[in-house]
């Protein structure tokens, strides 16, 4: 009964687990991630502005790419700035708690095209946004909806660093993401125009027509013949860099299931085991019961009513673990909460099930215990 329950909550723990990347890859980031692949470009000599347009130039051109923009902030690399901002239309903030903290990220013009995500209001950054000239950005939807509300959200003013730089114009809104984590909810950020706010290190992201494994040395030969000293590291298309978001997940289920199917074997063995051992020693029994009348239905349901007993309670004392023990996992969890009746419920009764197949041998060999044959070895 303890080795059934110790299994059944490891099951659960692995349904819990398994519901949990199914309703992962249902959710909808908000952008595309097939044929994109990014890698991280570092420039440290020459004159950074031109080496960077130069290099979009040439990686667009290239046999098989359709977009190109360098980044600092690709969804879920964990890349932002956490900058602490003041928004035009907003009440000052009077202690440190009150002020807005929002991530920051920097982007060429056509960033939001190539990752599928739609301007809704305003424009989109463009060649002609430098420095020298006004500071201008672009917001995500959940901005606009938590300090906007209905009004307009296109030239307002953000300052950050406590107003000691001049303020950034919002001229855009584009649609929102899951930019941090799929499994949360997308929330306001700010998008600075990479011509204006370079980054130190950052990503160049390629759309490519087919297969984006397929474009990587052409682009890395160009960046080289645009400069021969730029470090080009961390290749991934987007679609790894999603899976590698969901990696402590993604193990925690591998772990956990094979660890349920070990465990499941090994019990399945055990009550086998048991009740071949139970039949084995009670021969003599069985054969008295035979030889003043009893049915082999009346000897099969006894041995079966044995093996159910043992079952039922490992099931039952399971499931009680499985609701204590599964409030670890509530961290790995997404929209299913570790008591979630349907998981609980229905490993149960598969395990059951299952188990009492494995009763279904000894079971029959009781019932054809020849009495005769018994009493004599007796």
């Amino acid at each position: 009964m303890a080795q059934t329950a110790l299994t059944l909550s490891l099951l659960v723990g692995a349904g819990l687990l398994i519901r949990t990347m199914v309703n992962v890859s249902k959710v909808r980031s908000g952008y595309d991630t097939g044929h994109i692949v990014t890698m991280s470009v570092t420039a440290v000599q020459g004159n950074l502005q031109d080496i960077h347009r130069r290099a979009l130039e040439r990686v667009s051109a290239i046999p098989g790419v359709q977009n190109a923009a360098f980044a600092w902030g690709v969804p879920l690399t964990g890349n932002n700035w956490q900058g602490t901002i003041e928004i035009e239309g907003q009440p000052p903030a009077i202690k440190p708690s009150d002020r807005i903290t929002i991530p920051l990220r920097s982007v060429t013009p056509g960033y939001f095209q190539l990752l599928g995500q739609k301007i809704s209001v305003g424009r989109d950054f463009r060649a002609t946004d430098i420095r020298g000239g006004t500071d201008v950005a672009v917001v995500n939807q959940a901005l606009v909806d938590r300090y906007f509300l209905n009004r307009v959200a296109i030239g307002k003013k953000i300052w950050g660093n406590g107003r000691q730089r001049p303020p950034v114009e919002i001229v855009g809104v584009v649609s929102n993401g899951r930019t941090d984590d799929l499994t949360h909810a997308a929330e306001p950020e700010i998008y600075l125009c990479f011509w204006q706010a370079t980054a130190f290190s950052k990503h160049l992201v390629v759309r490519a027509a087919g297969d984006p494994h397929s474009v990587v040395e052409s682009v890395r030969r160009e960046l080289h013949s645009v400069e021969p000293t730029i470090a080009v590291e961390n290749v991934k298309t987007l679609d790894q860099i999603r899976d590698d978001s969901l990696g402590s997940r993604t193990f925690a289920m591998q772990l956990l299931v094979g660890f349920a199917l070990v465990a499941s074997v090994l019990t399945l063995v055990g009550i086998y085991g048991v009740l071949s051992l139970s039949v084995a020693s009670r021969r003599r029994e069985i054969a008295i019961r035979a030889a003043v009348g009893a049915a082999r239905s009346d000897i099969r349901n006894l041995i079966f009513t044995e093996g159910f007993g043992l079952i039922a309670g490992g099931v039952i004392t399971g499931i009680v673990a499985a609701v204590v023990l599964s409030r670890v996992l509530k961290t790995f969890l997404f929209e299913v909460e570790p008591t979630d009746p349907v998981t609980l419920i229905g490993v149960g009764l598969l395990f059951a099930c299952v188990a009492m197949l494995a009763c279904w041998e000894p079971t029959r060999r009781a019932g054809k215990v020849d009495p005769i044959e018994a009493l004599r070895y007796e």
